[in-house]
């Protein structure tokens, strides 16, 4: 039979006018909209859908994501295409568990509205960075880097584009090993932080605190946590998964890798951008992959 997954992207996808077409076309995602702005004291469509330059500010971006991802996936649900089971890439991951039935999509957008001004504040400009290294396998990547203190893998994002994080000189110093390992290529990229790494463990702990004080609620279906690639059912488990994922590797390949050994066969990617798409074609080229970012997107896939 054949199963159903949802999967949402992380930092990197958003783009101005993201959600607009829907937010004009559906009374709940204009409702959704509208009430995150009002909870946060931001303008969300503004930040949404017109020129500026906050959206591409880690404090702005995972809030006006995950409103974007949670809009678009109401209007999916209203019109019968429901998923067995999701996964969301970093931030994307509150997303996920939303749809799950594990928040209620404001406390989602809430959690990352702070998780956002953690990770953009807490480590000094210019002391951490992070790196994609293309083009080598993840053992290669993983001996040179447990060499080197200071820097470890961020993300295995699909096989032949792994990301690695820590202090500027220790990435730095790495990409330059790793080229010599043979890597094809190395990429400095524009990242505010050296996200999911132990710098972060500040954030992790104030996080936390937030996370306590958020209502959990049964999950009515699994989703893949990044921390382990594993499936979670018991909700109680989420809190402490998302303040460790602040500061552990993403293992997006390997929670793709263990979707389709569960027998899903159709991803639906929502939100902006083709990110997730673009990996699986190099994870599993098998697999049906579907995109909704725009509302004409939604006619395709009913």
């Amino acid at each position: 039979m054949s199963k159903i997954a949802f999967i949402y992207p992380g930092q990197g996808a958003q783009k101005c006018g993201m959600g607009a077409d829907f937010y004009e076309n559906s009374a709940s995602v204009r409702k959704l909209f509208d009430e995150a702005g009002e909870q946060l004291g931001l303008d969300m469509k503004a930040l949404c859908f017109e020129e500026n330059d906050l959206l591409d500010q880690t404090e702005y971006t995972q809030a006006a994501m995950v409103t974007t991802c949670l809009a678009m996936t109401e209007v999916l649900m209203e019109r019968g295409v429901k998923p067995d089971i999701t996964a969301g890439l970093s931030l994307g991951e509150y997303a996920a568990i939303s749809v799950a039935g594990g928040l209620e999509p404001i406390d989602a957008i809430r959690l990352v509205r702070k998780r956002g001004i953690l990770m953009q504040h807490t480590v000094p400009a210019g002391e951490g960075a992070m790196c994609a290294i293309l083009g080598l396998d993840a053992e290669k990547i993983e001996a040179v880097t447990a060499e080197i203190e200071g820097v470890s893998i961020a993300n295995y994002n699909c096989p032949g584009q792994i990301v690695i994080t820590g202090k500027t000189k220790a990435v730095e110093k790495a990409a330059e090993h790793l080229k010599e390992a043979g890597a094809k290529r190395t990429v400095m990229l524009n990242v505010s932080g050296p996200f999911h790494s132990t710098l972060l463990l500040p954030a992790a702990k104030e996080l936390e605190m937030e996370l306590d004080k958020t209502e959990f609620h049964e999950l009515m279906i699994p989703y893949i946590t990044n921390v382990t690639a594993e499936a979670v059912t018991d909700v109680r488990k989420s809190p402490g998964l998302l303040v460790t994922q602040l500061t552990s590797s993403v293992r997006w390949q390997q929670s793709m890798e263990k979707m389709i050994a569960d027998g899903v066969d159709t991803f639906i990617e929502i939100g902006p951008g083709k990110t997730l798409a673009g990996f699986m074609k190099k994870i599993d080229r098998s697999v049906k992959v579907c995109n909704v970012a725009t509302w004409e997107d939604l006619e395709k896939i009913i």
